[in-house]
């Protein structure tokens, strides 16, 4: 049986350079999309200009010259690194005879790829109908066809009337769906917090080993690829820190520069659950050289989503891929790990344990025999890690509960 070869799309990727930001650093960026996309880049062109052409976002001189280039090259189809509207898509393939797409439907067709979940499905198709809606009146004539006949009430709707009908009824739909998925989102959250349950989101972007780090202390077995997106569905799983406390790790979408805004509303459920956390992992990959620009716009959209005030563990991971490592900067609340090889995990967990809020505290107290009922609270709202039973009373190790720090106080053992 012969094995199927998987072609690959030849893409060419073209930017605008108007000086809002650095083209030719998300030019790059764009071609890890494309490849995590499925498409190689093959040919990159940059032209720059003091704004987009508002017919086909880049000059007619540079649109000809990558026709050309579609043609002798074999490209399969061109991704500009900016949005674009319908009616420049139309007029770009005109010229160059080759499908043409923006960044904010390759980042969509990757979430929708990667999307497993019913949830991450729901969020996808909101952002896709979302994007699509404002543009079907520059998808051409075809769409303009009259849908009436006998049995309706006057000429009937137009064809683009319809289709945004439907699309606005689905949005509808769907957001009443996610509405629901995010209600026990919210019960969840709720409870945890009713339950005393200390919350650690990973947060970070995309592809700085989030999801490698949470396989790393908790064994969870999700998929890690060194791909963007590789993982879009929150994963949460229990882990006991040095002090005997226990902890939930979240972990949630990565981020990108320019993430589509439909994309950022459609996900928002998702990643508030930072914003709902007690502690914040900001990891960070430290052997990208544009490291500082990506932890920027990972803090900025923390800001967005109203984290100020909840404490920030900053994770440089990677660092064995970093020569220099010595030389990292390293301040306050910031540890170096690499979550592939396992190093500096228990700096990380001594870092988490500081910077959550003290909710309990390792104690060794010696409970009297009457006090049976103080005992079983300090089980029930803690952990007792050893008891002895003795002649004064019962000598325990414990991890108690700060409501119930009054109440024992007195009975603290002194330390041998």
């Amino acid at each position: 049986m012969n094995e199927t070869e998987i072609i690959r799309p030849r893409a060419m990727l073209a930017a605008v350079d108007t000086g809002e930001y650095d083209a030719e650093r998300s030019l790059e960026e764009l071609a890890e999309l494309a490849d995590t996309a499925g498409a190689d880049a093959v040919i990159k062109v940059i032209q720059r200009r003091p704004a987009y052409e508002p017919a086909t976002c880049i000059g007619s001189g540079r649109l000809e010259e990558m026709a050309e280039l579609c043609e002798r090259e074999n490209i399969d189809m061109v991704i500009f690194d900016c949005e674009l509207t319908a009616t420049q898509i139309r007029n770009i393939e005109a010229v160059c005879q080759v499908r043409t797409i923006d960044r904010t439907m390759l980042i969509l067709d990757i979430f929708a790829q990667r999307a497993t979940t019913h949830e991450g499905r729901l969020q996808v198709e909101i952002a896709q109908h979302k994007y699509r809606l404002p543009r079907l009146a520059g998808m051409g004539v075809k769409l303009s066809r009259l849908g009436g006949g006998i049995g309706t009430r006057g000429p009937g709707e137009t064809k683009l009337e319809t289709d945004k009908r439907h699309i606005r009824a689905r949005i509808a739909s769907l957001s009443e769906e996610l509405k629901e998925i995010e209600k026990r989102r919210g019960l969840h959250r709720k409870r945890r917090k009713k339950d005393g349950v200390l919350v650690c989101a990973i947060v970070g972007y995309t592809n700085v080993g989030k999801s490698t780090l949470l396989n790393t202390l908790t064994n969870a077995g999700i998929l890690a690829e060194n791909k963007l997106f590789a993982t879009l569905e929150t994963t949460s799983r229990s882990i006991e820190l040095p002090d005997g406390r226990s902890v939930m790790l979240v972990d949630t979408v990565g981020l990108i520069s320019r993430l589509p805004h439909h994309l950022v509303e459609a996900f928002k459920s998702t990643l508030e659950e930072a914003a709902n956390a007690d502690v914040i992992l900001h990891i960070v990959d430290a052997s990208n050289e544009d490291c500082s620009r990506q932890a920027r716009v990972t803090l900025e959209l923390l800001k967005e989503l109203g984290c100020e005030g909840i404490p920030v563990v900053t994770v440089l991971n990677k660092c064995d891929l970093v020569p220099y490592i010595d030389e990292l900067a390293s301040g306050e609340n910031t540890v170096k790990i690499s979550a592939r090889k396992g190093e500096g995990i228990p700096a990380l967990l001594k870092a988490i344990e500081a910077a959550l809020p003290a909710s309990a505290v390792k104690m060794k107290l010696l409970i009297p025999y009457y006090e049976g009922g103080l005992l079983n609270e300090i089980r029930y709202e803690g952990k007792v890690f050893s008891e002895k039973y003795t002649n004064e009373g019962t000598l325990i190790d414990a991890l108690v509960d700060m409501k119930l720090y009054s109440k024992v106080e007195r009975y603290k053992h002194p330390e041998v």
